[in-house]
């Protein structure tokens, strides 16, 4: 397999006002660069921390397949006294750009200081980054990969953040529009309680669809998953229902095999329902699993040396009283024919058997209706506005052509 290299700017710093933003080269710029949150959020209950390795891996070729096809610069803002104040990542998804036919930057793990100068450098940083690999707009924040956190928290920043959502002080969409950035897009979270029971619109669904087309709902072993390829068998499927969302870049078997080797050993396969039809192809699938976020603040970010415990405990043995509907992903073909009842009317009594009372979705866009409208009978509650922000930055004619 050919050598996986990330491609990161190495021009100098950029001197703007009162800090100095300069490309991560260093482990020791690479260093301040993943712990600076610990400065912006000290004292916040609401942040929940990623952890730290993960963070340093995002931008290791060795560690995400993912810069296959990613140029990636990760920046950090020094103050005068040389103090980390910001940080933020250039990403140009080139497959990204393929198809959806434009030239864009994206910027990612954004985070700064209550100090407009600090945030205009680094956005400064990389627009001209991205302007000389000839982009001309600029969006985020986004990520290397779908499956990376997206969306600028806009409201409720007084609620609990979770392990797969970005979580940032109400500052922060207030420097962006003030730096001329516009809302690209809108994602939302909804928030149930778990019923006592299958709702009966749920039940008569999956019964339904069940007899007409001879569905079944089944749960997977480990084995399956890492040697039967029914992990990449999920990833297909995750490519197909989700390629029409905004920003979306298939994932490569690669990535796949990646995340299926970090993340499915921490998950509770009871809680991953698949759905096949009758010839025994993949249709539908749903991945939950146990509120992590107050056993990663007590791990302040890190697995050790004790940060592994709080993450087991949660995950496996004591869970708190509400669960992440990290996805749901159903084929094109079988869209809008019921076949989410099947996926509800399995995940509920298995809430219910664990002691989970509340569940709470991974960020959903507004404008998809048709996912949205599939909560109606639960009494949904939405919550968690993020937003993707962004900006044209093609340079004014006469600078063009001086």
């Amino acid at each position: 397999m050919r050598t996986m290299r990330a491609r990161i700017y190495k021009k100098g710093a950029q001197r703007d006002m009162n800090c100095t933003v300069k490309a991560v080269e260093t482990k020791r710029q690479m260093t301040d660069f993943v712990e600076l949150p610990r400065k912006i959020y000290r004292g916040n209950s609401c942040y929940v921390p990623d952890l730290e390795r993960d963070v340093a891996g995002w931008f290791d070729p060795r560690h995400n397949p993912g810069l296959q096809h990613c140029d990636v610069v990760p920046f950090v803002a020094y103050n005068d006294k040389g103090e980390a104040v910001g940080r933020i990542a250039g990403i140009i998804n080139r497959k990204a750009n393929q198809i959806w036919k434009g030239n864009c930057v994206r910027f990612g793990w954004i985070e700064f200081v209550d100090d407009i100068d600090v945030s205009s450098a680094l956005l400064s940083a990389v627009e001209k980054w991205g302007r000389s690999k000839g982009m001309d707009c600029i969006q985020g924040p986004l990520g290397i990969s779908d499956f990376d956190k997206e969306g600028m928290l806009v409201e409720d920043f007084d609620q609990m953040g979770s392990a797969i959502t970005i979580y940032n002080p109400p500052y922060y969409p207030r420097h962006m529009e003030q730096l001329g950035f516009s809302k690209e897009a809108d994602w939302v979270q909804i928030k149930v309680k778990v019923p006592a029971e299958v709702p009966p619109r749920f039940d008569r669904a999956q019964k339904t669809v069940t007899q007409l087309y001879g569905l079944k709902v089944r749960k997977l072993t480990q084995q399956e998953i890492f040697q039967g390829g029914y992990g990449r068998k999920i990833f297909h499927l995750l490519n197909e229902a989700y390629s029409q969302l905004f920003g979306f870049t298939p994932h490569t078997d690669e990535e796949a095999d990646a995340f299926v080797g970090q993340y499915v050993p921490m998950l509770d396969l009871r809680m991953l329902p698949m759905v096949e039809d009758a010839d025994g192809n993949l249709i539908a699938c749903s991945i939950t699993m146990p509120n992590v976020s107050r056993a990663l603040q007590k791990s302040r970010g890190r697995l050790f040396p004790f940060g592994w415990f709080h993450l087991l405990r949660a995950l496996k043995f004591r869970h708190e009283d509400e669960v992440e509907l990290l996805l749901i992903a159903v084929h094109p073909e079988w869209q809008a024919l019921g076949i989410n009842a099947l996926l509800f009317a399995d995940l509920i009594p298995v809430f219910n058997k664990m002691g989970f009372q509340w569940a709470e979705t991974g960020p959903m866009l507004e404008n998809n209706l048709k996912v949205l409208t599939q909560w109606k009978s639960l009494n949904p509650v939405f919550c968690k506005r993020r937003r993707c922000y962004g900006k044209d930055i093609t340079p004014p004619a006469d600078a063009q052509n001086p």
